[in-house]
């Protein structure tokens, strides 16, 4: 055996070697899900959502919202909702969180949901419930939770409820009672 073969043989035992250390040795790849860090985070904010037309859909305001990457949905922390009715004036809904959907079809709401009507309304109306889901596209506002209705001279509570905010027809769906209480 010359001296070059043994050289080319001893070159090659090292890569050999090499190689195998290198794939002992690596560490795994951690691969973090996209869902668990989100795309942006705001603080302290006020976002306006339009509809397809232009329109204004809803404004909220709220301390911090963190956009999901995966599903392209927003978490709310206390967020103040504002609503516009077909005459321009403004429901205001708050919550403990909330939640948008990627398209803005759809608000979820929970933790002490109050709604009130529009300041200047003639029969102002609050309505207090543990969630609500509000679909600003369609109009409309629903719970399976217990919901309290209260206007002047009247309390209504029960459990379920929907509403169109377009014609201001609510149904509340079952353990209705009602209190009626004159000025």
């Amino acid at each position: 055996m010359s001296w070059r073969t043994g050289l080319i043989l001893l070159l090659l035992l090292g890569a050999l070697a090499s190689g195998w250390a290198l794939l002992e040795h690596r560490r795994p790849v951690v691969q973090t899900a996209k869902s668990e860090r989100p795309d942006y985070v705001l603080h302290d904010f006020e976002l306006t959502a339009l509809d397809a037309e232009g329109r204004e859909s809803f404004t909220v305001r709220a301390p911090e919202l963190v956009r999901k990457p995966g599903d392209e949905t927003m978490d709310l922390r206390t967020p103040v909702f504002e609503l516009p009715n077909a005459e321009g004036k403004y429901w205001r809904v708050d919550s403990a969180t909330g939640w948008i959907s990627a398209d803005q079809s759809e608000l979820r709401l929970a933790g002490g949901v109050k709604v009130n009507s529009p300041q200047d309304d003639l029969r102002p109306v609050t309505m207090n419930t543990d969630s609500l889901r509000i679909f600003p596209k369609q109009n409309k506002a629903t719970t399976d939770a217990v919901v309290t209705i209260v206007q002047p001279g009247s309390i209504l509570r029960g459990r379920g409820f929907s509403v169109a905010t377009d014609t201001k027809r609510y149904v509340l769906h079952s353990e209705v009672s009602s209190r009626y209480a004159p000025r």
